[in-house]
């Protein structure tokens, strides 16, 4: 499961529940674009601001409507403690997969971090992804600890943050990580902007926010930089530019959250407070884009 594209659905919420339809609705697409596998909870699933019965909940959902493709889920939480129970309903909710950051309050040592990571795999019976996340986080993974944490049982993957725009420097950034762990474990890039670099680079995996709106859309991208048509694989890297600069400018959560009000396939704009929607201006810029977006989805 850890190779193509992995869709990251929203969860679409309001302050008061979770609206089950919608969300299923969104799993639904995805399975009918035949992604390779779902990202429930990730950061675009809001799963910090979602209390362990609601994420239960919420993964309930996301592996009853996603018929055979499987399923990861996000366990991360500030204590090991909460991340080993979350871990438990992860696998008793059917979770093929789960997605581990060492989210944290106080700044986490290395040994720490590795601590977290060995005392959750002892007790995994699924495979495990590890999320170096460091806008989030705040902590930054060194290629030496990515090699040991990768060397622990179940660890089956690893997702990356942004790289080098340049081809050769992106090239060099996984060649290096790819030498230093097992050849079992894959390499997946995040932050969408860089997604068809890392891909031509020898990433095995898009993990994908944009992924998880236009399944059809990502997935044909992923599929040509993963077969080396490098060339239709840039243009529509290029045509979701526009995209891509409100995903750096506002954030992708809040951007795939107005996406998916603006094209219907949520009711409101899913944000839990305090996140604020997009900023009306921001709004304006994004309809014509998605627009653009929606034709291309629905014509492959």
């Amino acid at each position: 499961m850890f190779q193509g594209l992995a869709a990251f659905p929203l969860t679409p919420m309001n302050e008061h529940q979770i609206n089950e339809r919608e969300l299923v609705n969104l799993i639904e697409r995805l399975v009918t674009a035949g992604v390779s596998s779902i990202g429930a909870l990730g950061s675009t699933g809001n799963y910090a601001y979602l209390n362990r019965a609601e994420r239960f909940r919420v993964l309930q959902l996301a592996v009853g409507a996603a018929d055979s493709i499987p399923v990861m889920t996000s366990i991360s939480a500030l204590r090991t403690a909460d991340v080993l129970q979350l871990a438990e309903d992860a696998q008793r909710a059917g979770a093929q997969a789960v997605l581990l950051a060492p989210v944290s309050y106080q700044k986490l040592t290395e040994e720490e971090v590795y601590s977290l990571y060995e005392h959750v795999t002892a007790s995994l019976s699924v495979p495990l992804c590890v999320y170096d996340n460091p806008v989030t986080t705040h902590f930054h993974f060194t290629d030496e600890l990515h090699a040991r944490i990768a060397g622990l049982p179940r660890v089956q993957s690893i997702k990356i943050p942004g790289m080098p725009t340049d081809p050769e420097k992106a090239k060099e950034r996984v060649n290096k990580l790819r030498e230093l762990i097992p050849s079992h474990v894959t390499i997946g890039v995040s932050g969408d902007p860089f997604a068809v670099t890392g891909l031509k680079a020898g990433c095995d995996v898009w993990y994908s926010v944009l992924g998880g709106l236009f399944p059809k859309l990502c997935l044909r991208m992923t599929q040509f930089a993963l077969e080396g048509r490098a060339v239709e694989a840039d243009y529509y890297s290029v045509l979701l530019e526009p995209i891509w600069k409100l995903f750096r400018q506002y954030g992708s959560l809040r951007v795939a959250a107005a996406a998916a009000e603006i094209i219907g396939l949520t009711s409101d704009p899913g944000l839990p407070l305090p996140l604020q929607p997009l900023h009306p201006t921001a709004r304006d810029l994004l309809k014509p884009v998605l627009a653009e977006f929606e034709s291309l989805e629905n014509s492959f």
